[in-house]
């Protein structure tokens, strides 16, 4: 892979083209303490796990109540790890359970409001994960400059249309656009645009994980690759569940 990978730029926030920069002095020259990709996929899979157990308590315990409490922390520990990745090996297991009892909340109203929806979500979510790996691996999408330009700016106007709506929603409005009651076909396009990005941001992901491997960044970027991943598959999820239930209701 060529050194061109520096100058790319990805619109995962946890994920930038200084990600690995500050973090390969030296690194290279301890083979068992630098980051692999199996490492990697190794961290990502106990972050998933610790998110799903903490996703089944409040999920079948009925509890609503978490959706704040683990959105607000994990977001608090998702900043943390941005600008402390170091402390990655720590944080993102308490950013996946954060999350997870978040997620069990919120997939335990939609699946009130829609039987089998969740279900549906993280079936999708699994199958567009592998289908991306594969497409990655052999290269059938290859992540050019051009994509990752395209697709930063693109993620870049869906997180301002976010922001748009978490402030108006301050004054009993939003964007009706993004909600899951609203099922127009303009309404059900725009989720469907938005989980096509979302997915997208996997293969960025993908490709900034290889070239942390390559480059020989410190073991605890793992911790971090996976943190990464994880960002982007609780944003996929969610945009799922919400274009599901804007379908379900035609």
């Amino acid at each position: 892979m060529s050194k061109s990978h520096l100058s790319y730029r990805t619109s995962n926030p946890a994920l930038n083209s200084n990600t690995f920069k500050s973090s390969t002095n030296g690194s290279a020259l301890f083979i068992d303490n630098t980051m692999t990709i199996q490492g990697t996929v190794d961290k990502t899979a106990i972050s998933l796990v610790l998110l799903i157990i903490a996703a089944y308590y409040t999920y079948s315990s009925g509890t609503e109540s978490m959706i704040m409490i683990g959105s607000i922390g994990g977001l608090i520990v998702a900043l943390i790890t941005i600008f402390k990745k170091k402390w990655s090996p720590f944080t993102v297991p308490i950013y996946a359970v954060l999350e997870g009892l978040a997620l069990g909340s919120i997939s335990y109203i939609y699946n009130l409001q829609y039987s089998g929806i969740v279900l549906q979500a993280i079936s999708i979510t699994i199958f567009v994960l592998f289908s991306l790996l594969f497409a990655y691996r052999s290269k059938i999408i290859k992540p050019s400059e051009n994509f990752k330009l395209g697709l930063f700016a693109a993620t870049g106007g869906i997180f301002l249309l976010y922001l748009i709506n978490f402030i108006m929603s301050f004054f009993d409005s939003g964007i009706s656009l993004l909600s899951s009651n609203n099922s127009s076909i303009l309404s059900i396009g725009l989720s469907f645009g938005i989980v096509i990005i979302a997915a997208l941001n996997l293969v960025i992901d993908f490709d900034f994980i290889e070239e942390g491997s390559e480059k020989g960044a410190p073991k605890y970027m793992e911790w971090y690759g996976a943190f990464g991943l994880l960002v982007t598959l609780i944003w996929l999820y969610l945009e799922l569940l919400r274009l599901l239930a804007k379908m379900k209701n035609r």
